[in-house]
């Protein structure tokens, strides 16, 4: 049953703050890598000098996601010179919810024997049996957790709510693959956020593109760049600055999308925007309508779309788009545009 799903777990790791405010890297099974494991430490606020406590983190770095539970350790326990401590989770998949769960025993197995072997056990028994049982600890099943749950968590109306109609430049920078930068100082806010934006092309299924939590360092930025459009969170204002990493720039407080010079001509709107964008707002703001409902009434509109692309490309030589053969179609001129980008990123143009 479980077989390919508990081969997505990839190690677990220990971050300690101690009694003298030192915060280690100080277990981990099997291993992890020294760029992620300083990635990691980055992410734990454990060392990010008594700013914000976090009690539960997640992102992407190298393709490898990774799921940060932090504790602060309360009197008395077998853990006497630790004050705090962070479970990190890697896994090659995005599943917010089974990881919190998972740590969540984790951590409370750690809190009462005091070493990590207890934890290794545990995780080693969810890698081969997809299951974890403790009487006092709780119980944790991988078959609990489905992808498309992890898929569905956030909630779309929220979004359309804080943005309304402007909701079409965001569907429209996600169907075209774009840049998508969104900067909010609360990394709660951020993760909650981003992780809604990928249902707006829900046909992908693809969550590859989310990488909530970014810090401006070299190493990160690098790994970002190497994503051709992606959705990427940071809490540091000064990323509005750096024009070079968005299309489409998202500031959440101000509740303000910013299109980037260089991608206004992609991103020109018309009038099958302003149709879809209607759409999007009517959907959400029934009261009868549940999010995967709304994200079900906006897919619906795509494979539309995507099905007139499909059967414009079938008159094509090679099934491949040109811009001359959209041309003979004489589409509206932003229609047009749009469907020529979007044709570029499913792949369906002749280059």
């Amino acid at each position: 049953m479980a077989a390919t799903e508990t081969q997505l777990m990839l190690s677990v790791g220990l971050i300690e703050k101690d009694v003298n405010g030192d915060t280690l890297w100080v277990w981990c099974y099997p291993s992890v890598g020294s760029d992620l494991r300083q990635v990691l430490l980055s992410k734990c606020c454990l060392t990010q000098d008594g700013r914000d406590f976090h009690t539960f983190v997640f992102g992407q770095f190298c393709r490898t996601w990774y799921y940060i539970t932090t504790v602060e350790v309360q009197e008395p326990t077998a853990l006497s010179k630790v004050t705090h401590f962070s479970i990190v989770v890697t896994a090659k998949d995005f599943n917010p919810e089974k990881y919190a769960a998972l740590s969540r025993i984790l951590c409370r197995m750690y809190i009462k024997h005091g070493s990590p072997v207890k934890m290794m056990e545990a995780y080693v028994t969810v890698l081969t049996k997809g299951i974890c049982q403790s009487d006092e600890n709780g119980s944790f099943l991988i078959k609990d957790y489905d992808v498309r749950k992890a898929y569905l968590a956030g909630s779309l109306k929220d979004v359309v709510s804080q943005f309304g109609l402007e909701t079409i430049i965001l569907y429209t920078a996600v169907m075209l693959k774009k840049r998508i930068v969104v900067h909010h100082p609360r990394i709660e806010a951020l993760l909650e956020f981003t992780r809604v934006l990928p249902t707006l092309a829900w046909h992908r299924k693809d969550w590859s593109i989310l990488h909530p939590y970014v810090h401006l360092t070299d190493t990160e930025l690098e790994d970002l760049k190497k994503c051709p459009g992606y959705i990427a969170g940071f809490v540091d204002p000064e990323v509005s600055n750096r024009s070079d990493l968005f299309d489409v720039y998202v500031n959440l407080p101000e509740s303000v999308i910013t299109v980037s010079q260089s991608a206004k001509e992609a991103m020109a709107m018309g009038k099958l925007h302003k149709d879809i964008g209607h759409l999007i707002v009517q959907s959400a703001e029934d009261t009868e309508r549940s999010d995967s409902q709304v994200i079900k009434d906006i897919s619906f509109k795509t494979k539309e779309i995507l099905t007139n692309l499909v059967s414009l490309s079938d008159e094509c030589e090679d099934s491949k788009i040109t811009l001359e053969g959209l041309k003979q179609h004489h589409f509206p001129p932003a229609t047009e545009n749009f469907l020529f980008h979007l044709a570029a990123a499913e792949q369906l143009l002749r280059i």
